[in-house]
Formats: structure tokens, sequence, C-alpha cells
């Protein structure tokens, strides 16, 4: 039997790695035998020449170094200060300095070349996100026809954001040579049959398959799942639920996001705001608790979004706050995963609300997490993959301030049989399309794509 062969820009850590990717894949990497690569964290003065062996973990991983100049130009530059802002929607951040692609570019060549050294006939090659678009083209060059499959974990850019790369026909080539590509939402696989249908010399043939180059390569939207079951019982043995809020008869509100410009939290906060203008009767009666782990904090971009959220946290506390009441607690750092799911149970609402997101996994965490027999609402924003599942959520427009302000008023008075409901919807979608549903399907798309003849194209005007 073929061996998997993961490849990630961060490799998972330690003796027993967590995470949502690592409960994906462990099943799948120990049963079959396989390896994952990824940077295994060091910044070196010179790269080592081969993988590096990592020990003590539940499957085979192997280590990629980085220097200070390709961290910078690699990771900081191209893939963060180029690719996410402009996979998130957000052209106006590009960074687009000369050096960025080609760094970006030198680390992946180097990258595939140490992976061929690992690769056996028949392997499958399954690579992970926007760090790493080029290993396909570079392992093609290198005379490599295994499987290789791609799955992007964000949005993908529309069209014209898409001509906004240094280089779009490179772009399309780099994806070309995979033989699937994953995505998380049908928006998604719209917009990337958009984008090639725009680039000069793409094809796109009538099943919604693409060529470029001379290769032909599919897409399809498989939506991450999560453990749901399994984080459903970490919350149950949490031991908390509403009568656990901040205080007696308080509503919590609560949202978990890394602190990024995606997630919208400025808006997030505004909205709150809005709300307790609004409804001042409220004061006392519900907070928001904002917990925003920091996230490559030497970008600018990072730097004032977190002073922007501190600032207005301060002006909506100093507004409505009282002598026993906060209305925004905002707390910048991780908290553990365990203590997270009780805090998900106990919190009346889950409001997650970003401007751009692919999937999203807060919103699964939080439904999975509620008590079955009195279970919360998810505020859940429409430009978030999940939204295509979840659909008993209550949607909302992150832009409009009154449109968020007036489902929480909803979600609060909404009676127990509806949210009973809604709950039972959603974690019957959960318990179906979990994580284990989600890599056996991309494994066996890429198994067929891998083995399908190449099929006529046409062009697209």
């Amino acid at each position: 039997m073929s061996r998997l062969v993961v490849l990630s820009n961060r490799m998972p850590l330690g003796p027993d790695p967590s995470g949502g990717l690592v409960v994906a894949l462990r099943d799948q990497l120990t049963a079959v035998g396989g390896l994952w690569i990824g940077h295994d964290g060091e910044i070196v003065e010179t790269p080592a020449p081969a993988l590096q062996p990592l020990d003590g973990g539940p499957f085979e991983r192997k280590g990629f170094d980085l220097t200070q100049a390709e961290h910078d130009g690699y990771y900081l530059g191209f893939a963060n200060s180029v690719l996410w802002p402009l996979f998130h929607g957000r052209t106006d951040l590009l960074d687009m300095q000369g050096d960025y692609l080609t760094t970006y570019r030198a680390v992946n060549r180097r990258i595939a070349r140490m992976v061929a050294e690992e690769l056996r006939p028949g392997d499958r090659l399954w690579v992970h996100d926007y760090h790493l678009f080029p290993i396909a083209m570079e392992l093609r060059s290198m005379g490599f026809d295994n499987p290789i499959g791609l799955f992007l974990h964000i949005p993908f850019p529309s069209a014209g954001d898409c001509h906004a790369l240094p280089d779009v026909g490179l772009f399309a080539r780099w994806l070309a040579a995979y033989d699937l590509i994953g995505l998380q939402s049908q928006r998604d696989v719209a917009a990337f049959r958009d984008c090639f249908a725009s680039v000069e010399g793409a094809r796109v043939a009538p099943d919604g398959t693409v060529a470029h180059g001379g290769r032909t390569v599919r897409a399809g939207a498989f939506p991450i799942g999560i453990d749901a079951a399994g984080f459903a019982a970490i919350a149950a043995q949490q031991g908390l639920d509403r009568t656990d809020a901040p205080a007696v008869g308080e509503h919590l509100i609560i949202g978990v996001d890394r602190l990024d410009y995606s997630k919208g939290l400025p808006q997030r906060f505004r909205a709150f705001g809005h709300l307790l203008d609004l409804r001042p009767d409220l004061a006392g009666k519900v907070s928001l608790l904002q917990i925003a782990p920091p996230t490559r904090g030497e970008l600018a971009a990072y730097q004032d979004i977190r002073e922007e959220l501190e600032q207005l946290s301060g002006h909506i506390n100093g507004q409505h706050a009282t002598i026993d009441w906060t209305p925004i607690r905002y707390i910048h750092r991780a908290v553990p995963r365990e203590r997270l799911a009780g805090l998900y149970r106990a919190a009346m609402i889950g409001l997650v609300t970003p401007l751009a997101d692919g999937m999203n996994l807060v919103a699964k965490e939080y439904v999975a997490a509620q008590n079955p027999e009195d279970p919360g609402v998810l505020i859940l924003s429409k430009f978030a993959g999940a939204a295509e599942q979840l659909t008993e959520a209550l949607i909302v427009n992150p832009h409009s301030p009154d449109e968020v302000a007036q489902a929480i008023v909803t979600a609060l008075s909404m009676p127990m049989g509806e949210r009973r409901k809604r709950h039972r919807a959603m974690m019957h979608t959960l318990l179906r399309h979990d994580v284990e549903w989600w890599s056996d399907g991309f494994l066996s798309a890429l198994d067929a794509a891998a083995h399908a003849p190449a099929k006529p194209v046409l062009r697209v005007v």
C-alpha cells in the first residue's frame, strides 16, 4: 500500500501533538505508514541539506529549518505579506517587496529537493496551504509523477484579486502541477475556476477541471471537519453550564479568533457597542468575552489591529461599564483547548463574524460544545466557509452593526425549543461530516484524479 506523505509549513511538534489537522491525519499516517514533513521551528545560520528526523511522536516526522533571511522573505514576506492579505480580499495591505517572491521560490525549491529524497514510487503527497504552492511544479520538473494534492485552508481570491499577484501566470502554473486542489467551500471552487478562466493560456473544461501548461488539475470543495464527538465530550467534562456565566443573570457572548484583520474583530466590537447604545436595558445582563491570541506580531498590520482593539474595548467599556459589570473582556493570549471547550458550553452566544474565512472551526467547536438540553446560539458570518454547512445558525453580514446587534437580540430571546432544533440539525451535520470524513474524501478524490485520463478542455472567453 502506498504511503501518505504530508507536507505543511508548520510541523506538529512534541510527543503528543494536537490540533485539528493532526487529529485528521494521525490515523491515516499510522494505518498505511507515512511521513509528516514541516518546519521544525529552527532559525539557523546555515540550513541542513536534508530533512532532520524528529523522534518521539505518534508517526514519523522530519523537519526542515530556515535561515532568518528565509523566514523574513518566505514566511513573513511573500506568504504573509502578499498571499495572506490577497487571499482574504485585502489587496490594500499587499507589501510586494522585490525579493519576497525570489526568496519564496528559492525556499520552496530547496524544500522540494529534500522531499524528493524521501518520496518512493506510488507515495501520495498531500501539501497543505499557501506557503508551499510551488512544490508540485518543482517536483514535476524533477520527473516525479506521484499523486500530489493541495489543500488550501484559507479562502480562494476573486479573479480580479488574482491579477494583483506579481505573476498570475506563474501562480496558475504552480496550481496546475497538482492533481487535485481541495478548497473549503463551493464559493472557493467557483473563484478558483474564475481565476483560471481569466489567465492567458489557461482552459476550463465543462466539468470544471482546468488546464494550464500541459497539465490538467481538478478542484473540489472538501469542507474540513472536527472530531465533534470528542470535542463534545471534552466540553461536558469541564462541568460548566449557563449558570457559570461571569455573573448571575449575565449572558455570556464568546468570540475566539487569532488576532488577524480577516476575523472582523473591530467590526464585532463596534456591533456590540452599537447593541448597548440601542438597548441600554441590556446593561449588566450581557457581556462579550473576546479571546484573541497573537499571531505574526512582527508585521505592521497586526500591530495596528491590536492597538485598534485595545482602543475600541477601552472606549466601549468606558462608555457603558458599571462598578460591577464590564461589557467587553478582551484577552490577548492563548487559552488551553479544554478551558475553551468549557467556556463555549457556558456561553449563550457564539459570535463568529469573520470578514473572510476558509472554514472557521471555532463555529463548529462552539456547536459541538453545547449542552443539547440547553444549547446556545451560533451567530455566523456569511463570509465564513462554515456558513455553507451550518445553515441553522443566525447568518449575518459582519459589516452591518445593525444586523449583528439584531442577531444578538434574537439569540437572547430565542425559545428553548428553537434552540434545540437548530443545534440538533447542526450537530447532525458535524457528526456526519467530521474530520475523518474530510480526510478520507480528499484522499479518495486524489487517487481518482491522479489516475483519471486527461479530458478535452474548452477555452473560456
